[in-house]
């Protein structure tokens, strides 16, 4: 199936929820067959520029940024690195809708080249690239990576004024082509009335630092294969396409990884279609898709179990809360969480090679139900 065609069919109808969710070879520049202003949502992580271990896939692609490095020039290998990653964000902006979002999980980097130690602001640079495309910049994310690392500084030690402080954050740039998004049909209201969130995650979801994820512990796929590619964990995608997309969406990720966008996608009953240029992954991505129904249905299980915790906690100390959630019977904080549902995967089918069937129940899970 071309991929216009597959794009075209979206959304899928409400009465029956199922998604399509397809891995292509390649970059996302060349990415032409993906029809303008077809996406609803990208969630991505790009190699970062003047990290070691990715200066090997830049200067394949532009020689002069070896020259650069090897001559101690790390600002014009920085640019150069960035130029590249340029042609990704002219991608994604042509595909999204109008109202759509982007969100970009990239860290800045400090490196030592012939003894001068600098940092590059690599989040700096990609905010201003998508503002160059006409992207509104929303208030962005401190992802703060929790770790045990008993350094706190580099440099000098106790002695001013050589030390340097060391990173533990990383950013999620939050970008929005054109205006804010409308949701106008019948069914379109249906589907982000489905899509609410609960009022304790959204305290947490969308709170400007974020130091609940860790960075490491992939659950999914070929561990050797994650850290080659430093993907990012599944809940910070989950959460990202939970955020800022309603089921049914399209999610775009032109650097596919490991696949953490696309089993996030599935997950959350979204389409996705991702690219990936190193083919060696690509068999890590159908595994970590092909495992995903179980370990998704227990991560909403998970999700479910949460919310019934803090509705108890929350009786005991303030009294009952005032709404039902009309799926599951359960008692939720405010009105606009009456019609959330979080649907389990009921299948998933390979098409064809790298191109996924999914279909969910829709309906609340039995064991979560509340009738009184």
């Amino acid at each position: 199936m071309p991929v216009a065609r597959l794009l075209a069919d979206l959304p899928p109808t409400t009465d029956r929820m199922d998604t399509t969710i397809r891995i292509l070879q390649g970059t996302a520049a060349r990415l032409a067959a993906l029809a303008d202003a077809s996406v609803d949502l990208v969630v991505t992580s790009p190699p970062y520029p003047m990290i070691e271990m990715w200066d090997g896939i830049f200067a394949a692609q532009e020689g002069r940024i070896g020259d650069h490095l090897g001559a101690g020039r790390g600002r014009d290998a920085c640019e150069l690195m960035h130029a590249l990653l340029d042609r990704a964000w002219a991608e994604a902006y042509r595909v999204l809708k109008p109202g759509g979002i982007a969100c970009v999980n990239i860290g800045d980097a400090t490196r030592t080249l012939h003894g001068d130690f600098q940092l590059y602001a690599n989040h700096a640079r990609i905010l201003q690239a998508f503002q160059a495309l006409g992207c509104a910049a929303l208030p962005d994310i401190l992802w703060r990576k929790p770790t045990n690392a008993p350094n706190k500084f580099m440099g000098s030690g106790m002695l001013p004024v050589g030390a340097y402080v060391t990173y533990e954050h990383e950013y999620i740039l939050v970008l929005r082509k054109g205006g804010r998004r409308e949701f106008k049909s019948a069914p379109e209201k249906e589907r982000r009335r489905k899509s609410a969130f609960f009022w304790e995650e959204r305290n947490v979801w969308f709170s400007d630092i974020w130091s609940d994820i860790g960075g490491v512990g992939q659950e999914l796929g070929d561990g050797t294969a994650r850290r080659r590619s430093a993907a990012f964990p599944f809940a910070l995608a989950y959460r990202l396409i939970s955020m800022f997309s309603v089921r049914g969406d399209l999610v775009f990720d032109p650097f596919s990884g490991t696949g953490t966008t696309l089993a996030a996608a599935l997950a959350t009953g979204r389409n996705a279609i991702g690219v990936e240029f190193d083919e060696t992954l690509l068999p890590v991505v159908r595994s970590s898709l092909l495992a995903m129904p179980s370990f998704a249905n227990a991560y909403i299980r998970e999700r479910l179990s949460r919310h019934l915790e803090f509705a108890a906690s929350r009786t005991l100390e303030e009294g009952a809360l005032k709404y039902k959630n009309t799926y599951y019977g359960f008692p939720v904080m405010t009105a606009q969480e009456q019609d959330l549902l979080i649907p389990d995967i009921a299948d998933l089918r390979e098409n064809k090679s790298f191109e996924f069937s999914v279909s969910y129940r829709d309906e609340a899970q039995s064991d979560f139900v509340q009738n009184s």
